[in-house]
């Protein structure tokens, strides 16, 4: 048991498809407004699969060699996560067609493509929400759903299960087998298609059942084919061999953020947390954990970090040299700010003018760094605190010890102009370190 192998030396890079790039402008919705305005929760600026297609090498440049899409299937708004048919692309996105061109170029280049399970719930504008609707208690799809009461009405407050309560997000019955069908025949669809996994959306609010007979369909059509668990807290239960292959890591995030970022914890405190979440993760399943910084759900690292460059580039040495396989939001590695929904969800900066360059440097540095040393891929990890804001993450594979220094502090100079980029690594017989630090 455990994670396919690949995600040992995986490093995400997290797109959300309509505010990346716009590769084919006559995709474009007729309300669509220009690429830098201002993003809310209601517009579209235009970001298609051709986009991402025609900015692979980007994506290859910052050193990442997979990619995590939020959904892409056809929907009514702009983050997608309120399906109206699984089986279709968004037709502001593209086609099927564009979409196994997107496969095919990103498995030509090495790049691994996983897409978003959103299985809880769909939108109200799908065709079998939209058949009850009108037909009520005589729909045949009546019971892949939870009503109430008919007529079915969303407001003032909607008469039907929903997705916290959001009336535009009705939620599946995951008990009916049809409904299980359904979902699983999108999982086989999809697959078939040539993608590399399935990340599960708010899968804690769906039966554990469910899951397990969705990674009995998933796992026979591919071992390499990675199962990773939204997840905001307790990691155990999706890696016991029966759910999932990782865990978004937000546990890691918390801590190395309250380090770098909000200053709420000691070295000794992130070292302590650390070591703990490393024992609760049973064997197989390091690599499996996605580690992150930020995403379509946070506001965005450089944000959190109130503009400091050098503590951001902190958390990111942090989070390269932990167990897991680092992801990068799109345009936090050049610097892009914002708040959470819908601040972090502005289109991708292309000007390479506007682009922080230290930033970026720093992240392709550590992407350097954890591709030239196999134990901070593979390795064994522990954490130990060297002073209250000093702290050294230790890898150890077959007897070599690679280790990475992080200070936080002033009295730490990293390289003649102290600025805070990564060290040539220190050899030390068969270990190696490298220091970084923000002064």
């Amino acid at each position: 048991m455990g994670a396919p192998d690949w995600l040992a030396d995986a490093v995400f890079y997290q797109i959300f498809p309509e505010r990346f790039a716009n590769g084919d402008p006559s995709l474009n919705p007729p309300d669509v407004v220009p690429w830098d305005s201002e993003p809310t929760r209601d517009n579209f600026l235009g970001g298609d699969l051709q986009g991402i297609i025609d900015h692979l090498d980007h994506i290859l440049e910052v050193g990442a060699n997979a990619l995590y899409l939020t959904p892409i299937f056809e929907a009514r708004t702009n983050h997608r996560y309120d399906a109206s048919d699984y089986f279709r692309v968004d037709h502001r996105l593209g086609d099927l067609d564009t979409f196994r061109r997107l496969v095919e170029e990103c498995h030509a280049r090495g790049i691994r493509i996983v897409l978003d399970a959103v299985l809880n719930h769909c939108g109200d504008g799908h065709w079998a929400f939209d058949d009850v609707v009108k037909n009520e208690a005589d729909s045949k799809y009546v019971n892949w759903f939870s009503f109430e009461q008919f007529p079915v009405s969303p407001h003032p407050v909607p008469n039907y299960r929903t997705c916290s309560g959001c009336h535009y997000l009705p939620k599946w019955n995951a008990y009916n087998p049809e409904v299980r069908e359904h979902h699983f025949d999108v999982a086989r669809h999809w697959i078939e298609q040539g993608i590399d996994g399935w990340r599960l959306d708010v899968p804690y609010f769906i039966n554990d059942n469910f899951w397990r007979q969705f990674r009995d369909v998933v796992k026979p059509m591919g071992e390499d084919l990675y199962i990773v668990a939204e997840e905001w807290r307790e990691p155990e239960q999706w890696l016991q061999g029966d759910l999932a292959d990782g865990t978004m890591n937000y546990t890691l995030r918390d801590l190395v953020l309250g380090f770098t970022a909000d200053d709420t914890i000691d070295a000794a405190a992130f070292a302590t947390g650390m070591n703990i979440l490393s024992a609760r993760i049973p064997d197989g399943y390091h690599h499996g954990m996605l580690n992150l910084l930020g995403s379509h759900d946070t506001e965005r690292l450089l944000t959190r970090h109130q503009g400091d460059q050098a503590r951001a580039l902190l958390a990111y040495a942090m989070m390269y040299s932990a167990q897991g396989a680092p992801m990068i939001y799109y345009g936090d590695e050049i610097g892009m700010t914002g708040e959470n929904d819908p601040g972090c969800r502005a289109g991708m900066v292309w000007d390479e003018q506007r682009w922080t360059r230290p930033l970026l440097d720093g992240v392709r540095e550590l992407g350097a760094l954890r591709s030239g040393f196999p134990s901070l891929r593979r390795g064994d990890q522990k954490v130990v605190a060297l002073d209250a804001d000093t702290v050294l993450i230790m890898r150890t594979l077959d007897g070599d010890v690679t280790g990475v220094i992080v200070h936080r502090g002033s009295g730490l100079t990293v390289g003649p102009d102290a600025h805070p980029l990564i060290t040539e690594p220190i050899h030390v017989g068969a270990n190696s370190y490298a220091v970084v630090g923000a002064s």
